[in-house]
């Protein structure tokens, strides 16, 4: 058992008693439980230097793959491409991100730290909310390193500064909404291979997009499902905020991307927040 969880053991059997009947005893106490959480997911960072590794590393990789290895294959090469691919992988750098989120919950399911934890006197929604505010700082990482990385290939916003800030708070925004599909995938396979298997259904979902490539140039079925992903309107408002735009179709959702860039992660957290919650209340021991 980690030292992290024992701290996190530890500060939850001292909870005094009787702590939800004082006035608002079971808000205050809710977030006092995230934190701590929170607080188990950020040690793990700094005690497991190869997961920061890991995922700083895929940002680099990603960025010399597909800017300057697929860039040079398009019109005008990785120069010309790099204005819009570089907004589309920090959507898709957002989006594959559910899969770290439901690996770290099924290793804590497998290792019996999830039982641990509901057998506390704890918030039942403190595990899942501190497992998403531990993940959503892990995302602003990612986009700060991707940010860097883009600014030493070339890449600039034209956008103005409260621009540039909106289309970083739309990527965190869509990240947000993704971890709580992470939380129920976690608590929904078996074990953390099964989890790794995920990566089936991240590579279609962040590459059916327009985050490398327009729809308008797909095949019309595979256009169609690339222009309603909800990782291309993120990728296509960002374009937009950034001064990056890229060649649009006249379809309902293509010319509304900003307001769809906001409703589609509203809708998937009213979906699987919920969910998320309730599947790890009914865990059984």
């Amino acid at each position: 058992m980690s030292t992290a969880t024992d701290t996190a053991a530890e500060e939850s059997r001292h909870r005094p008693p009787g702590r939800e009947q004082a006035p608002g005893g079971a808000l205050k106490w809710a977030f006092a439980d995230c934190w701590t959480v929170v607080r188990r997911g950020l040690l793990h960072y700094r005690r497991q230097p190869s997961n920061i590794a890991w995922q700083l590393g895929f940002p680099v990789v990603s960025v010399l793959l597909f800017v300057y290895v697929f860039g040079s294959a398009m019109e005008g090469g990785a120069d010309a491409y790099k204005s819009y691919a570089m907004p589309g992988m920090f959507a898709m750098t957002m989006a594959f991100g559910f899969m770290n989120t439901a690996m770290l919950i099924a290793i804590d399911k497998e290792h019996g730290i999830t039982d641990r934890f509901r057998s506390m006197p704890m918030s039942p929604s403190a595990v899942v909310s501190g497992r998403g505010v531990s993940d959503l700082i892990g995302a602003a990482l990612d986009l700060v390193v991707m940010a860097a990385i883009a600014l030493v290939i070339g890449w600039r916003s034209d956008g103005t500064a409260l621009e540039t800030a909106a289309a970083f708070a739309l990527l965190l925004w869509l990240r947000f909404a993704l971890i709580w599909v992470g939380v129920v995938l976690g608590l929904l396979v078996p074990n953390q291979e099964a989890a790794g298997n995920l990566f089936a259904v991240a590579f279609p979902f962040g590459m059916v997009s327009s985050v490398f490539a327009s729809p308008a140039d797909m095949p019309g079925w595979l256009g169609a499902i690339a222009m309603w992903n909800p990782v291309s309107s993120t990728a296509n408002a960002v374009r937009e905020l950034f001064g990056n735009p890229g060649r649009l179709g006249d379809s309902w959702i293509e010319q509304h991307a900003m307001l769809m860039a906001v409703v589609w992660p509203v809708v998937i957290t009213a979906v699987f927040l919920p969910l998320a919650v309730r599947k790890y209340q009914r865990l059984s021991h």
